[in-house]
């Protein structure tokens, strides 16, 4: 159990994403949730005044329910760090790296994380010629909730080649990551960090009733089933614990992370492949991180609450190295 005083807590959510509608829910959970425990909220909705509004509140700590881009790559943390205010998540250099999946596979594949190979193509080129074998998945570099995922099939769902006037990822951005598709199971597991260091909590299957998991699928009541435990055999169960672990130390994540798994069952443990890991994950009635934390046995409020101790450690602890330093 957390054992925090009462504190100002500013929850920064909305902005100018294409996430913006799940962290203005992310964000109003977190808000009612710390409102129920007693401590003061600010909601601020994210527009390009937020400093002056993030200096005007003056809270205790900041809640980051931003998702996307410029709440998760970097941007808001390193504004938060020069006005010297305690956030949740993850810093600076995790959050540049960590939204970008070129750079999380250059941080994690050389230390033996298993990642889908690839490489960024031009979304121009496409028309051309595949950039890879089919099936395979184009997808934006640094936005999450996949947003902007296709797969690109054999039967040329797109086209064969794929056409300028095709609905995809290649009408909304200059370069895009190629990689091959990994068929089998989707599933995630979320780390927490607690006082006595990160945990991770659970492996969710992630079933579909239609299609892949996408933005829509994440985020519309009954279009996913969520297992939790998923129905997999305990080694693999413990594989993705340690590898979603193990990817949250490499990276520096704080606070808490999701990283996302596509299991092809047929190949066994050799099947298991990371796609990402998300520093801010969603804390929607549908969010992953929120109901494998119920399934450990702890609520909603205590898992916000929990952030947020996550939050002033580190603060603290970084305030107390650049004492030292200096």
């Amino acid at each position: 159990m957390t054992d925090l005083p009462k504190l100002h807590v500013a929850v920064l959510m909305g902005g100018w994403a294409n996430e913006r509608p799940v962290s203005l829910m992310s964000g109003e959970g977190v808000a009612k949730a710390l409102e129920g425990r007693g401590h003061k909220v600010t909601r601020i909705d994210m527009d390009r005044q937020v400093a002056a509004r993030i200096a005007e509140t003056a809270p205790d700590v900041v809640f980051n329910a931003l998702h996307g881009v410029p709440g998760e790559d970097g941007s808001v943390q390193g504004m938060l760090d020069l006005m010297g205010v305690p956030y949740t998540h993850s810093g600076l250099a995790t959050s540049v790296i960590a939204i970008d999946k070129q750079l999380t596979k250059q941080a994690l594949v050389p230390h033996g994380i298993p990642m889908p190979g690839g490489r960024i193509v031009k979304s121009a080129d496409v028309f051309e010629r595949d950039p890879l074998p089919r099936p395979y998945v184009l997808k934006p570099v640094n936005e999450g909730s996949s947003v902007g995922v296709a797969i690109v099939t054999d039967e040329g769902n797109y086209g064969n080649p794929i056409s300028r006037d095709a609905k995809g990822p290649w009408q909304d951005f200059d370069e895009l990551l190629a990689e091959p598709y990994i068929k089998g199971r989707e599933m995630t597991s979320a780390v927490v960090d607690f006082e006595d260091g990160p945990r991770a909590l659970a492996v969710t299957e992630l079933k579909p009733k239609s299609g892949f998991y996408d933005f829509d699928a994440k985020y519309t009541d009954g279009m996913t089933d969520h297992i939790c435990p998923a129905d997999i055999p305990d080694h693999i169960r413990d594989l993705c614990l340690e590898i979603a672990l193990k990817a949250h130390k490499l990276l520096g994540c704080k606070g808490t992370s999701r990283t996302d798994f596509r299991w092809d069952e047929e190949q066994g443990e050799d099947g298991l492949f990371v796609l990402e890991t998300n520093t801010q994950p969603g804390m929607t009635p549908l969010s992953l991180v929120p109901e494998q934390a119920k399934h450990a046995g702890i609520e909603y409020a205590e898992l916000v609450e929990t952030v947020i101790a996550a939050a002033l450690r580190d603060h603290t602890a970084r305030k107390r190295d650049a004492g030292r330093d200096g």
